[in-house]
């Protein structure tokens, strides 16, 4: 008998039909003796839809309001999924972010878990139902109504097990796992049956959509094992657990495409002490969330800076830069709009050498020019033209021959 909390995506509770196959495999996992929690998303695209009327109602919208709004999603989607549940003869019961105790801080659309007051979900596993917890909300020290962001109903199942003490955490979504790459691009990709925190939390950062980054941390830092699989063939998926010391570890495992960040320069930079502490502080302060940064070398004390930073951020970032500019005495400030970044991730590159190395020989190969590269101790990253990613995935997945490795 385990205790598991299951989180179910918007398009895992898209309609009438999905909720009702959801209460029918929590039915399943009750005749097996297992405990269930659910966590719940918005139905389909229901968020798309109430910042769709937001932003139809008016151009001001505070962010108090908009937190209000968008959890309502989260609201309606636990009141079905628990009607569904009665309808297959389990007693459930629903409940908001703040009835389920979680405490954030007071940042509007974005909020953090400070805490965690699980009592009324435990309260309610003793006495045999299934609670029903909205997704990705909570409430604020200022008792205000908070929402966690995007993605923010991973990190609260993941939240939830580790409070509750969790055998573990399940993230069905609309894929099978975690793949190798993403099988729209190649199609010999392959599932991965399991995969470390720490690889799984480079290929979220370096672009991987699911599960969300937030959530890895959370589990890595708590200790909850992730299961990511899929609400529509309900086979098992990948599990995301802690590095095991006594395996010899693949040397690449994953190759990751973003497309949503794009690169600013700074040109004509005076080279001399705090100059790049000053721009980058204003930025931070700022909220710009800066990715990837290249110095290159000075000649004749001056020098060029180039970082990336998300679509969403560029025109914030432009703005601080040009007002900037004449401050530090720069030449220019350009923007390129149309950049990917491709990432070689794999914990085994730590004890093999020359992965740069054939990274960078096979993206010559096939004419990819690189324009920044970035490194951790089990990631490169390369920026490269935006038209040239899905090309330097394929030939990238096939030279580290992911399509032939068991993982």
């Amino acid at each position: 008998m385990a205790l598991l909390v299951q989180k179910f995506g918007g398009t895992s509770v898209a309609d009438p039909d999905r909720i009702r196959e959801v209460a029918d495999h929590v039915l399943r996992c009750r005749r097996r003796g297992d405990d269930v929690v659910l966590v719940v998303s918005a139905m389909g695209k229901e968020t798309d839809e109430l910042l769709r009327l937001a932003s139809e109602v008016s151009d001001v919208r505070p962010g108090r309001e908009m937190d209000m709004l968008i959890t309502a999603g989260e609201r309606k989607a636990v009141a079905l999924m628990s009607m569904a549940l009665a309808a297959v003869g389990i007693e459930a019961e629903s409940y908001t972010g703040s009835q389920a105790g979680f405490v954030t801080d007071t940042n509007h659309t974005n909020a953090k878990i400070l805490e965690v007051r699980a009592e009324r979900v435990k309260e309610a596993i003793e006495a045999g139902r299934v609670p029903v917890v909205a997704g990705s909300q909570g409430m604020s020290t200022a008792r205000d109504v908070t929402f966690l962001g995007r993605g923010g109903s991973d990190t609260t199942a993941v939240a939830l097990a580790s409070a509750l003490g969790a055998d573990a955490c399940e993230l069905y979504t609309d894929v099978s796992g975690v793949f190798t790459t993403d099988p729209r691009v190649v199609s010999t990709a392959r599932k991965m049956h399991r995969i470390s925190f720490d690889e799984m939390l480079e290929m979220t950062a370096a672009g991987c959509p699911k599960p969300a980054m937030r959530s890895v941390e959370y589990a890595h830092r708590q200790r909850v094992p992730l299961h990511v699989r899929s609400a529509f063939t309900w086979e098992p998926g990948t599990w995301v657990t802690e590095e095991d010391p006594d395996m010899e570890q693949a040397v690449i495992r994953a190759v990751v495409a973003d497309l949503s960040e794009a690169k600013v320069t700074v040109t004509g930079v005076p080279d001399r002490p705090g100059i790049a502490a000053n721009l980058f502080r204003r930025l931070a302060d700022a909220d710009v969330n800066v990715d990837m940064i290249v110095q290159n070398v000075a000649e004749g004390g001056i020098t060029d800076i180039s970082f990336t930073v998300p679509h969403a951020d560029l025109d914030r970032a432009l703005e601080i830069c040009e007002a900037k500019r004449a401050e530090i005495g720069a030449t220019s400030v350009e923007a390129d709009h149309e950049i990917g970044k491709v990432s070689v991730i794999g914990a085994g590159m730590k004890s093999n050498p020359g992965v740069a190395a054939t990274m960078f020989e096979t993206l010559a190969d096939n004419g990819i020019n690189i324009e920044m590269i970035s490194t951790s101790a089990i990631r490169i990253s390369c920026v490269i033209a935006e038209d040239q990613t899905d090309r330097a995935v394929q030939v990238l997945h096939d030279v580290f021959e992911l399509d032939k490795t068991e993982f």
